[in-house]
């Protein structure tokens, strides 16, 4: 269909939820047939498959955590019983945790939010998602492949090779973390370019960290980018975008999203915030509401684009103590990982925000024991459970900032 990507975007309400209970009702039938854990857990509820038959059925299962995930794969690795061991799947991912994920074949759902960003054949498009294991790069590349763009693979490479490749080959588009973007930007303007008039880049999408408003105005008022965003997890892929409007995220057509109350996981009254909990409809991952952490509510309007879906308001905050670090989650569970190989030094993980970049410091009590152990042992086996680098080591004598919390927070998003 002109204007969309295809008219599953612009279904009816009912088509919409008819099209979903039927792909919920076979998943879970599937699920019951491949996975040890769906089956034991319906068996602990005394549920049968055919108690789960539309979206509203999903408040008799639990929401399972990003922590319980990685604790299941820990006891019967790899997938926690999610799938069969010998799943025939395309590729393995793996994500912070660790969290082993077959690939769900994602190139359509984020070809949605591509297509909704204005990505079409003719544009370059700078990629700047790890290649290496995790999901991020391969499955975008995948998606910007489906609308026709083609992709330079440039993934995490340092700002001064980005601006080349940009200069070089005539770069269109770019699809990363807004902060690496900045990033590149002012390398470019210390090497001498004006990067509005120099460069061809007039479009982005962003995911896997927040777009300050304040970012957003530059992008688009000093540097001509039109800029858009993208929500999702690792383990389900994509699960909202934003459209030209720029007025709330679209669910993506093949996620249920259900906005619950963290505490009792029943769905919120619509309009009222709560958490994202997502099942992505497929036939060989059956991770089944699966909490994100992220609070949100749901828009109820209609969207002048003309897609018919849901939209998400946005991201409001995080339910639980894991924080997302340049696009990585960070989880108290890694934390304790460093504990246990460090059980006498005195550590707290600070994350903070400075010109649009998250910094993570390590305020670790300056005693023998650290002494001991010494900067660079701790910050490398840091940065090979967490999967984050540290940007700085922080000695107090004193105490630490909050007590008793491995993981603090203290970013403002204004």
């Amino acid at each position: 269909m002109d204007g969309f990507y295809d008219d599953m975007e612009v279904r009816s309400t009912l088509q919409r939820e008819t099209d979903n209970n039927l792909r919920l009702s076979a998943m879970v039938d599937a699920a019951c047939r491949r996975s040890v854990q769906v089956r034991e857990m319906l068996a602990g509820l005394k549920l049968k498959p055919s108690d789960i038959a539309s979206v509203g059925d999903l408040e008799k299962l639990p929401v399972i955590s990003r922590e319980e995930v990685v604790e299941l794969q820990r006891q019967e690795p790899p997938f926690g019983g999610l799938c069969a061991a010998d799943v025939d799947s395309a590729r393995i991912f793996t994500s912070p945790g660790p969290v082993y994920e077959p690939h769900l074949g994602e190139n359509e759902l984020w070809a949605r939010g591509y297509f909704a960003a204005g990505f079409r054949k003719g544009d370059r498009v700078l990629n700047t998602f790890s290649y290496h294991m995790v999901a991020a790069g391969l499955t975008f590349h995948e998606g910007l492949r489906s609308v026709g763009a083609t992709v330079i693979p440039s993934g995490t490479s340092g700002t001064e090779t980005q601006v080349q490749l940009i200069r070089d080959l005539g770069v269109t588009g770019y699809t990363g973390t807004p902060s690496f973007l900045i990033a590149i930007i002012r390398k470019a303007e210390e090497m001498g370019h004006d990067f509005k008039r120099d460069f061809r880049i007039r479009r982005a999408s962003f995911v896997a960290e927040p777009l300050q408003p304040s970012l957003r105005k530059s992008f688009e008022e000093e540097y001509g980018i039109d800029t858009y965003q993208m929500y999702g997890a690792t383990e389900v892929g994509d699960i909202a975008y934003e459209c030209s409007e720029k007025g709330g995220w679209h669910v993506c057509e093949d996620v249920i999203v259900e906005i619950v109350d963290p505490s009792t996981g029943r769905c919120v009254e619509p309009g009222q915030l709560g958490e994202v909990v997502v099942t992505r409809l497929n036939d060989l991952f059956f991770l089944l509401r699966f909490g994100t952490g992220d609070l949100s509510s749901m828009i109820q309007d209609d969207c002048p684009c003309g897609r018919t879906a849901r939209r998400l308001s946005g991201i409001a905050g995080r339910v639980g103590d894991a924080v997302k670090v340049r696009g990585m989650f960070i989880a108290p569970s890694q934390v304790a990982r460093v504990r246990e190989a460090f059980p006498r030094v005195t550590f707290q993980v600070v994350v903070t925000r400075e010109s649009y970049r998250d910094i993570l410091t390590v305020v670790v009590v300056d005693d023998e024991e650290y002494s001991a152990v010494g900067a660079e042992h701790f910050g490398d086996l840091f940065s090979g459970v967490c999967s984050v680098r540290i940007d700085r080591i922080e000695t107090v004598k004193g105490g630490l900032y909050e007590e008793g919390k491995p993981l603090v927070d203290r970013r403002g998003w204004d």
